[in-house]
């Protein structure tokens, strides 16, 4: 029950989810045929990437939310593409964003707990091109893109 579960979680979070068309009809007051051809659009023009189940984190065991910042050594500093790809295949990591300033790249990383990260982080560490990192642990979300944090 528990693999499963979690192989069912695994799958939501890659995408396997899909949009309730006649929930969306009613709201707008128009037809499933007009909305199912508008979304369509959307996907075949690459606007919508995706569909993901919104999770309650610290239900499904990755309830522990860091924000790291990343500065590449010199080598690394032309290409950070290649690190970003890098960090993207670690199932810990959420999002990686290049970005300006003191830091060359920002990740998200849920995992367990702070154990878990520990490990995580040791990881990060010994990957060749990354020089220094600052980590942020996120203490309440209030928001995401996805919905507001419900009291």
């Amino acid at each position: 029950m528990k693999k499963l579960r979690r192989e069912i979680i695994e799958l939501l979070k890659a995408g396997n989810c899909t949009p309730r068309i006649s929930t969306i009809a009613s709201k707008l007051h128009s037809r499933s045929s007009t909305i199912h051809y508008n979304i369509k659009q959307l996907e075949k023009e690459s606007a919508i990437r995706s569909y993901r189940a919104v999770f309650d984190y610290k239900k499904i065991d990755e309830g522990f939310c860091s924000f790291v910042l990343i500065s590449l050594a010199s080598g690394s500093y032309k290409d950070p593409d290649k690190i970003a790809e890098i960090l993207s295949k670690y199932p810990q990591v959420e999002s990686v964003d290049i970005i300006t300033g003191r830091w060359e790249l920002i990740i998200k990383v849920r995992t367990a707990n702070m154990d878990e990260y520990y490990e995580f982080a040791k990881n990060l560490v010994a990957i060749g091109g990354v020089d220094k990192t600052e980590t942020l642990n996120s203490i309440r979300q209030v928001k995401s893109e996805f919905t507001r944090a419900i009291n």
